[in-house]
């Protein structure tokens, strides 16, 4: 069987290194504003799930996460203390705890979402639909194998 050129060892290896690039510059943008409410990734990474999951359960975002519950902990306290999410004891199950981001937490969102959305739109507009579709699906592949 032919081995495909893009999956030699050297190119694998280019292509996890553009992916971590790509990561780093992108969570990069994001950083002037994390600074100024003084968190971090983990604390954006919360916010984002959130603002795409609203009412998102406590065991459901550990399980996006993929992190301990006493590191969900820590981030979950510091944000309470921003005064960025609220929480809502589930109306069937009172043991159940939904989380939100509150107004304060929804601009705190936009203005890290605003500082990625120059660089990942810039990228979109100068790629061919074929080329996003196709990454895309790339991209679906590496996360859900």
């Amino acid at each position: 069987m032919k081995e495909f050129l893009y999956l030699r060892d050297d190119k694998l290896k280019e292509f996890i290194e553009k992916i971590f690039m790509g990561y780093r510059e992108s969570f990069n943008d994001a950083k002037k504003t994390l600074n100024k409410y003084s968190i971090g990734i983990a604390h954006h990474k919360v916010i984002h799930l959130l603002s795409i999951y609203k009412g998102i359960t406590i065991s459901e975002l550990l399980k996006k996460l993929k992190v301990t519950k006493q590191s969900l902990n820590r981030v979950l306290k510091d944000l309470i203390k921003l005064n960025v999410i609220s929480f809502k004891k589930d109306d069937k199950d009172t043991r159940l705890k939904h989380v939100f981001l509150n107004e304060k937490g929804k601009k705190v969102f936009n203005e890290i979402f605003l500082s990625q959305k120059k660089r990942i739109y810039k990228a979109l507009i100068k790629s061919t639909p074929e080329e996003v579709l196709s990454f895309e699906n790339v991209l679906k592949k590496i996360i859900h194998e």
